[in-house]
């Protein structure tokens, strides 16, 4: 009985884990996901996500990379800002021509109200936070940090064609439907 279940297992497809909306918002219900994948195993992770923080990038990204997750990224609609970080740890990456890509810089944000040397601080930690993710995503992506740096500042939409086309990703066509 245990060895019908194993190999019900290996026939079973990979698990698929939509990556929708903000990141920081469904962190949680997709690290929870991304921890379900046995350590080496598959997964398909589908983007439309505009991003969301920086450190919701970083965690989902350590978590593929620390589990050895051999993931599929497909970018169903837009995978902008924080949302390339995953994408790009994943092994195999496809998307359309109507996948949109946003590269920024990036955005400071602070709703409270803080004294001067804690935002001098967090100034310092930003700055060191911006260049290192900035390294980090080209080397995931295998992309020369000055291409990289032409898509960041000002901050560039790339077209799921033009991604395809600089290495980054495989592009597939949707299929017409028959009627």
């Amino acid at each position: 009985m245990g060895r019908q279940r194993s190999e019900r297992r290996e026939t079973e497809p990979p698990p698929e884990i939509a990556v929708i909306g903000d990141l920081t918002e469904h962190e949680a219900d997709v690290c929870d996901k991304l921890l379900a994948v046995p350590v080496g195993g598959e997964c398909t992770l589908y983007f439309n996500s505009p991003g969301g923080s920086s450190y919701s990038a970083i965690s989902m990204l350590a978590l593929l990379v620390l589990r050895n997750l051999q993931a599929t990224g497909i970018v169903t609609g837009e995978c902008s800002s924080a949302a390339i970080w995953p994408l790009a740890a994943c092994r195999r990456r496809i998307v359309t021509r109507y996948s949109v890509l946003l590269f920024h810089p990036m955005r400071w944000q602070s709703e409270e109200s803080v004294q001067l040397p804690e935002a001098r601080e967090w100034t310092r930690h930003f700055i060191q936070l911006e260049q290192d993710m900035d390294q980090l995503l080209a080397e995931f992506l295998g992309l020369a940090p000055e291409r990289l740096a032409t898509w960041m500042t000002p901050g560039r939409y790339v077209s799921g064609r033009e991604f395809a086309e600089a290495g980054l990703a495989e592009l597939i066509d949707l299929p017409q439907q028959l009627h």
